[in-house]
């Protein structure tokens, strides 16, 4: 029997039809992709879905009570903060996630980040802007100091799949890589105390999931302790770093620079002091780390084989 199936916000993974979703309607004949999807409509296309494939939309136990014949929620995401797990697990409801699909989009926006502040390329652009290479006396400008990332020290917060991955590619740069130790956890060998850390490093890479224990991780006493002119990026949750905090230290000249693709809130639709801060020295990208169009076709094709899996009984990528 075909199941009745339906995709909540299927735009969240395909820009006009830049990946391919034919993996998906092989296991899902009957499934209906829509590219958003309102509160109230999630309450309709619920009412006679057997399967739900879905980014962020959030699925808590009110929404899942109203879903009388779900038996799969398939993520496009690893992370599952957006479904209440107890409530699916009550109601034998399978729950799936996928891993390890955008590794590679996700060092490479690290490390984009992470050059531009460090080549001072929005000081350049501005300078040439404004007339600066063109009036110069001489061939070139050095109004911005450049370092080589050979020889820094980069401190890594979440040494998982994606943790692991940057320190490999920083190794290639010559960097020295810290690996921190959980906050409040003791010290296993060959990790370095976060409270230690801080002061270490030239950079800072988060890469830890949003706990409450992780949730504000980087504040003002934290941004204290990192060595003037470090900088931050966070790839990983907007919950991890203090906004407020983190623009005062930038306009202060404690920290360096910073590169942040998440925000507490997204989208920001009640704003964010990062976003109009007209720093130099701070790039905010719009969660884009993990989307490249080869990262997101993998997203779907690890979807589809959850489904399958899940169709011949296996537990592939459960979490429920």
């Amino acid at each position: 029997m075909t199941e009745q199936a339906v995709f909540l916000d299927f735009a969240t993974v395909s820009c006009r039809d830049d990946v391919d979703a034919t993996p998906l309607y092989r296991v899902l004949p009957e499934l209906v992709c829509h590219d958003t999807s309102t509160d109230d409509e999630v309450g309709t296309r619920l009412a006679t879905a057997e399967v739900v494939l879905l980014n962020k939309i959030r699925l808590d136990q009110r929404r899942i009570a109203t879903a009388p014949q779900l038996k799969l929620i398939c993520a496009a995401a690893t992370g599952t903060d957006n479904i209440d797990l107890e409530a699916a697990a009550t109601r034998d409801i399978a729950v799936c996630n996928i891993a390890a699909y955008c590794t590679q989009s996700v060092v490479q926006h690290v490390f984009a980040l992470l050059l531009a502040l460090n080549q001072h390329l929005a000081g350049y652009q501005a300078l040439l802007r404004d007339g600066a290479w063109r009036g110069s006396p001489q061939f070139c400008l050095l109004d911005y100091p450049i370092r080589e990332l050979a020889g820094k020290v980069i401190g890594i917060v979440g040494h998982g799949e994606l943790g692991s991955a940057v320190a490999d590619v920083a190794r290639a740069f010559g960097m020295h890589v810290l690996l921190s130790e959980r906050p409040g956890s003791p010290v296993r060998a060959g990790r370095v105390a976060f409270e230690d850390l801080l002061g270490r490093v030239d950079v800072l890479s988060l890469h830890c999931p949003l706990t409450p224990q992780t949730r504000g991780l980087i504040g003002e006493a934290e941004l204290m302790r990192m060595k003037p002119g470090a900088l931050l990026i966070n790839t990983a949750r907007g919950g991890l770093v203090d906004a407020p905090a983190l623009l005062q230290s930038l306009q202060s000249g404690q920290l360096g620079g910073a590169g942040i693709d998440v925000l507490e809130q997204e989208p920001p639709v009640d704003g964010n002091v990062l976003l109009d801060a007209g720093l130099p020295n701070l790039i905010v990208t719009p969660h884009i780390a993990w989307a490249a169009i080869e990262a997101r076709q993998r997203a779907i094709d690890e979807m589809a084989a959850n489904v399958s899996a899940w169709q011949d009984g296996l537990r592939r990528n459960r979490v429920v």
